[in-house]
């Protein structure tokens, strides 16, 4: 099994209003890893520095592999998918992008499919698509190059409670020896995802451990129904 990890190192990130990501130094492994915050916390930030989309102003982010798959998958919260495109069209052009190798295009393409669940809807177009189903084909188009590294940036926003457990499901099968980060601010999918739980605030780290360790920090006048809420909520700087 290969140890792939993300390492940050004093990793910042200053913008010209004044918000600041950062320092962070986190060393990140396989399994999947749930970046929690309230919007503005810094989480779309973190995803755009760890996929090289943007710089860091200083430290480094790094994905340390040890095997030679491709590096890095990445869902935005908001893809872009072709409507008139079939599920398999998608993915082919996607897997060329990604320089997977002609021969091994289709069984790509088939394996992303079927870790998703969309198998019965490969000759499917995207438009006829259900909300979930395209964000499960989101999902595909992030791991059909089998990348050791995959970033899903608030992948069940906008679903309905059916849809959303249907995709963390697929969520959860995905960890193996991949580094997987979600980010949410849903409690629901800390508790059916995360083997850790980093969360943000104002953006620097406020929170990194496990589910059990997360609900500790609640007490009973923060806001919320359960101990994972209000433990969020104080970790955040809620009152009641």
């Amino acid at each position: 099994m290969s140890a792939n990890r993300l390492v940050c190192e004093e990793l910042t990130k200053t913008y010209n209003n004044g918000f600041r990501l950062g320092p962070l130094s986190l060393d990140i492994s396989a399994g999947v890893t749930c970046l929690v915050g309230a919007n503005g916390a810094g989480k779309s930030t973190f995803f755009r520095l760890a996929a090289t989309v943007d710089r860091p102003t200083s430290g480094t982010v790094r994905l340390e592999s040890g095997d030679s798959r491709a590096a890095l998958g990445y869902l935005p919260q908001e893809p872009t998918l072709p409507p008139a495109a079939t599920c398999e069209e998608f993915l082919t052009y996607v897997a060329w992008l990604q320089k997977v190798p002609s021969a091994a295009r289709k069984q790509a393409v088939t394996n992303a499919l079927s870790r998703v669940g969309l198998a019965e809807q490969r000759t499917a177009t995207v438009r006829s698509l259900s909300g979930g189903m395209r964000r499960r084909l989101g999902i595909a188009h992030a791991i059909v190059h089998d990348p050791a590294l995959l970033l899903l940036d608030e992948p069940t926003v906008g679903l309905d409670p059916r849809q959303r457990i249907g995709l963390r499901e697929t969520i959860a099968n995905l960890g193996g020896d991949q580094v997987v980060i979600v980010s949410t601010h849903l409690v629901e999918d800390i508790r059916g995802l995360a083997d850790r739980v980093v969360v943000l605030s104002e953006g620097t780290v406020v929170f990194d451990g496990d589910v059990a360790g997360l609900e500790q920090r609640a007490t009973p006048d923060a806001p919320g129904d359960t101990d994972l809420e209000r433990s969020i909520a104080n970790l955040m700087g809620a009152s009641a």
